[in-house]
């Protein structure tokens, strides 16, 4: 076992049905709003207050990709960097449910789905994983379904 290997705090075998976690809170500003539109989705309600205003949004509001790589970096921060994550083939959902404005203050919950061990890999774990943007009313902006791989958990070396 490498010392690598010894070292992740979260392995396959930690993310059983109904392991949840949640991330500190974000908050978004108007400036990160507009500059994350500007290189990515230019549309008018993601980079100009007085066009939003007159949208179906009724104000400026995120992407929804902006959205999607905030949580992305709260995973990251929450479990995923502690963990013996391998990646990911896809994600199956993705669902904005109501616009991220300037000022929100919003938290990541991560909750584990299914797990179950690979038959062509027995040395990896998938995982149906649901990620949740909360308001601080814990009500969703956002959810996300997807797939998360891990590698097992290193059986010890027997002895000679």
């Amino acid at each position: 076992m490498s010392a690598a290997q010894e070292s992740f705090k979260y392995y396959w075998e930690d993310f059983t049905p109904g392991w949840t976690v949640t991330s500190a809170p974000v908050r978004i500003s108007k400036e990160e709003i507009i500059a994350f539109a500007g290189e990515y989705d230019p549309q008018p309600f993601h980079l100009d207050e007085d066009a939003a205003r007159d949208t179906l949004l009724g104000g400026l509001a995120a992407s929804g990709w902006h959205s999607c790589a905030l949580v992305m970096r709260l995973m990251c921060d929450a479990y995923l960097l502690e963990a013996s994550s391998m990646g990911s083939p896809g994600i199956d959902e993705v669902r904005w449910l109501k616009p991220v404005r300037p000022g929100d203050n919003l938290r990541m919950r991560c909750t584990c789905l299914e797990a179950r061990a690979s038959a062509s890999r027995p040395q990896m774990g998938i995982t149906k994983m649901h990620w949740e943007w909360l308001s601080p009313d814990g009500e969703p902006v956002m959810t996300m379904t997807g797939t998360q791989l891990f590698a097992r958990r290193p059986r010890p070396e027997a002895s000679a």
